[in-house]
């Protein structure tokens, strides 16, 4: 069976969120919404039974060559739980925070004993969390000191640390370049005072620009910020002027990053109960992200990948560039993950059972999967899309049958998502926000081409979308129960309104009404 005939025969909801819907405008509304997080294909559970033979021997086993590989740290402690996030593991606890950081450390030096890992290069490596900077100076000296001294480090290397401008105090600040940081990557979110303490930030803007001045000063280390768009509160205007104020800044480097609000989470349940304004809905999120990357395209940032712009030639991005291209990733610590030769790894999320694993020689994981045999493919489409753009030339000339792959970018051409240059597919901007959904579905269509297996992967990460539908179906309703028919400037709003729903959404109004 063709795509196109995978495509006629899918049930027409599924259909929107995979293909995207015809006649929308691309950048508003070429899907129903975001589909997931990050995209991939699942690998094959391996037995807890066998994992830890197949890992000791993979760790046994030479390197195949010099190839450029990372290193990712979890460090799943956090002084505060930001309500925006779905990866909150644990608080502050000074004693627990330093037992941890003795098991990570002997996690460290039992893998530095394995050939895998002594005979190679590691070339970034990623402390991420959680917030990797909340640890106090010494254990950060523990920490560092051991990443120094059990990895491989190649000359060039790049190592990054993860945080929250809240922690940027001299004697943190010392000890990490000390020991090598040569990246600092901060969590600002937003400048904007009310917005920032509204979701749990804890600085006002003048102190976050303050502290990033100060930590810029030594001249030592890249300074990158992640800035979120669509959070509640933050309107187009005070986006914008998050915006204007990294430029104006002089940080390295940006991430900006889509809100995601994940259905039933605290942030979710503050909008709902009216203790927080609305976010952003996806359609709005859409203009935010067009705003700030014709902003920074015109003052020539360089792009780095879909959501990253570095003003220095100091900023790399290497740890994410290199995650996105199938590299090497080892991982260490509670809640880590990583690939390493043909398997994903997830070590456990709670902090018990990992420290348990680690005192008994063990890797800790959570689950180990052996990847696809098509990993080859996953990895080049993933890296392609994430630089903006697809080379299904080059795909097909390893595989022919990925060719078929024209048709769905012929059609996504159609739609605005994608321009063809002669040679490959480079990305819209609306391709450009919506991405994920494209990648996602080039994969999904890659693995149906290819094995006959079909599938759309559905995370619950758009509930910010939901209240338009259900604001429509309740004034409806309304209007049903009360036998009259509504006013000519009701009937207005309601057109006006249809007109930015896709059918789906419209689908959900009627289906809303009948409750």
């Amino acid at each position: 069976m063709t795509l196109q005939q995978l495509y006629e025969q899918t049930p027409p909801q599924q259909r929107a969120l995979q293909f995207g819907i015809v006649g929308n405008d691309a950048l508003t509304g070429a899907f129903p919404q975001k589909r997931v997080v990050h995209a991939g294909l699942q690998g094959s559970l391996v037995s807890p039974r066998e994992s830890q033979q197949i890992w000791q021997d993979l760790m046994a086993q030479a390197p195949t060559g010099k190839e450029v590989q990372t290193a990712y740290i979890h460090i799943p402690f956090c002084k505060t739980k930001c309500l925006y996030c779905g990866f909150f593991q644990n608080g502050m606890d000074q004693s627990v925070e330093d037992e941890y950081i003795r098991c990570l450390v002997q996690e460290l030096r039992q893998a530095a004993k394995a050939r895998r890992l002594r005979d190679s290069l590691i070339h970034a490596v990623f402390i991420g969390g959680g917030t990797p900077t909340s640890l106090s100076a010494d254990n950060a000296a523990r920490l560092l000191g051991a990443v120094r001294d059990c990895l491989p480090l190649a000359n060039d290397y790049e190592l990054t640390l993860e945080g929250r401008v809240h922690d940027l105090e001299p004697e943190k600040i010392d000890t990490w370049l000390a020991y090598g940081v040569n990246r600092i990557s901060l969590g600002v979110q937003s400048f904007d005072t009310k917005v920032r303490r509204a979701v749990g930030r804890l600085d006002d803007r003048d102190t976050v620009l303050e502290r990033l001045a100060a930590l810029k000063a030594y001249g030592q280390c890249v300074v990158v910020i992640d800035l979120m768009y669509g959070l509640p509160g933050q309107t187009m205007d005070v986006w914008m002027e998050d915006v204007r104020t990294f430029a104006e800044s002089g940080i390295d480097g940006a991430d900006l990053y889509q809100l995601n609000v994940f259905e039933g989470s605290a942030l979710s349940q503050a909008i709902r109960q009216g203790s927080l304004p609305p976010a952003a809905t996806t359609a709005q999120q859409a203009l935010m992200f067009q705003a700030a990357k014709t902003y920074l395209d015109q003052r020539a940032y360089r792009r780095l990948n879909i959501c990253h712009w570095s003003r220095s030639q100091r900023e790399r991005s290497l740890y994410n560039t290199l995650a996105r291209s199938g590299a090497a990733m080892f991982p260490f610590g509670c809640g880590a993950g990583g690939h390493v030769d043909g398997y994903e790894t997830m070590l456990h999320r709670a902090i018990t059972p990992y420290e348990l694993f680690v005192r008994e020689g063990k890797k800790p994981f959570m689950a180990l999967l052996r990847q696809s045999p098509f990993q080859s493919f996953i990895d080049e489409i993933q890296y392609q899309l994430e630089q903006g753009y697809l080379d299904i030339g080059a795909l097909a000339a390893k595989e022919p049958r990925l060719g078929e792959l024209n048709w769905l970018y012929q059609r996504w051409q159609d739609q605005g998502l994608v321009r063809y240059n002669g040679v490959l597919y480079t990305l819209t901007d609306a391709g450009q926000f919506w991405q994920v959904n494209v990648t996602q579905t080039t994969l999904e269509c890659m693995q149906y081409l290819l094995t006959g297996q079909t599938g759309a992967a559905l995370q619950g990460i758009a509930a910010q979308d939901s209240p338009k539908s259900a604001a429509m179906a309740e004034a409806m309703k309304k209007m049903k129960a009360s036998g009259e028919g509504p006013s000519l400037e009701a009937m207005k709003h309601m057109a006006e309104a249809m007109k930015h729903m896709s059918q789906e959404e419209l689908q959900a109004v009627m289906q809303r009404m009948k409750g």
